[in-house]
């Protein structure tokens, strides 16, 4: 590849060496820029840190090749990053709850906070403080650079819901680890995407989504399915920006560093811009005449009840495999603890002893 050949010279470049004209790297997501993580890359990850990069290395010449949606498809997004079609990317960790284990533990806990900031910044400091959350990535020939995620999800069908029974018999799309927070509800969780969701449920593959409204609107969900039904289901890591093991392991570690920091810093802003994005679709789906309604309090406990004990389950099945699985779950409250965020849903964990 282009940027692999580019990268090979690179190792040998430091500051007051002869240098080569241009250092090539490809950065692809699996979505497109209507989305805040992916926007981001391009408007922040991108231009910052070849900002900095450039200081360091002044007669280099960074040029990136980007694909927002366009390199390859969702179910490929660490397939395609670890093969090299790409050096830095995006990966949907919810779709590969085999290869990254540990990294869909909080689709294992819905309910428990809407605070997307505080979240991400518990992930990525779990990543920093337990091995096996790195190791998942390596792997995978892949190496961890930043947590993201999404706003709080909630429902869009096209009939409306003012119960949970309301459900039942139901074709909702719930990507990749959210189907288990249908078990229970008499819903059936059909796989997908924001990218295919439109066409799922115009051509009635399904009759709603668990989704979030930051993605909802863009794709324009609520042209084939007007209903939102808003149930804070909680926000999610969804996944990461990571790098290509191989290329990473011939950057220079001032490179490296570089990267790190500016993708910590895009994380922070991810969750920000997912944040005020929510917002905005809030209120333009409002416009737009989706038909908006709460779940009340006494239903969205009906329907944490009627799900089974996924946080212990997730906990037996990975410890089962060798997996820190009750450190990750205990570590993983107590960041949010000290954060100041009260679970809604604390899913048995006792909240004072997480700390010991």
């Amino acid at each position: 590849m282009r940027s692999l050949i580019s990268l090979i010279l690179f190792l040998f470049i430091s500051p007051g060496m002869a240098t080569v004209d241009k250092l090539h790297l490809t950065i692809a997501t699996t979505h497109p820029t209507t989305l805040p993580w992916a926007a981001l890359l391009r408007d922040y990850f991108v231009p910052v840190s070849t900002g900095k990069i450039e200081a360091i290395y002044p007669s280099i010449d960074l040029e990136w090749h980007q694909a927002y949606g366009t390199l390859y498809k969702w179910q490929d997004s660490l397939n395609g990053l670890k093969i090299g079609l790409s050096d830095i990317g995006w990966v949907g960790s919810l779709w590969e709850s085999s290869r990254l284990p540990l990294q869909n533990i909080t689709y294992d806990l819905p309910f428990i906070t809407d605070d997307l900031s505080s979240l991400l910044r518990v992930m990525n400091d779990l990543h920093h403080d337990i091995p096996e959350m790195q190791q998942s990535w390596l792997d995978n020939d892949l190496k961890f650079l930043a947590a993201t995620g999404t706003d709080t999800y909630h429902l869009v069908t096209n009939f409306p819901v003012r119960t949970v029974a309301d459900l039942k018999g139901k074709k909702i799309l719930a990507p990749g680890a959210a189907s288990i927070w249908l078990e229970g509800t008499g819903a059936t969780a059909i796989n997908g995407a924001l990218t295919t969701y439109y066409t799922q449920l115009k051509t009635g593959v399904a009759d709603g989504a668990v989704t979030i409204l930051s993605g909802a609107y863009p794709f324009r969900l609520h042209e084939v399915a007007q209903y939102v039904t808003l149930v804070g289901i909680g926000a999610q890591f969804v996944g990461a920006l990571a790098a290509n093991l191989e290329v990473w392991n011939r950057l220079p570690q001032s490179v490296q560093e570089i990267f790190v920091e500016v993708a910590r810093d895009y994380s922070r802003l991810s969750a920000e811009a997912a944040n005020q994005r929510y917002v905005e679709s809030l209120e333009a789906l409002q416009r737009e005449g989706a038909i908006l309604y709460t779940l009340p309090l006494i239903e969205k406990e009906k329907w944490m009840k009627s799900l089974p004990p996924l946080a212990s389950n997730w906990v037996d099945r990975h410890q089962a495999s060798n997996l820190p699985a009750q450190l990750v779950l205990n570590k993983l409250m107590l960041g949010l603890k000290s954060e100041g965020v009260r679970p809604t849903n604390s899913w048995g964990v006792d909240l004072l002893g997480t700390d010991k």
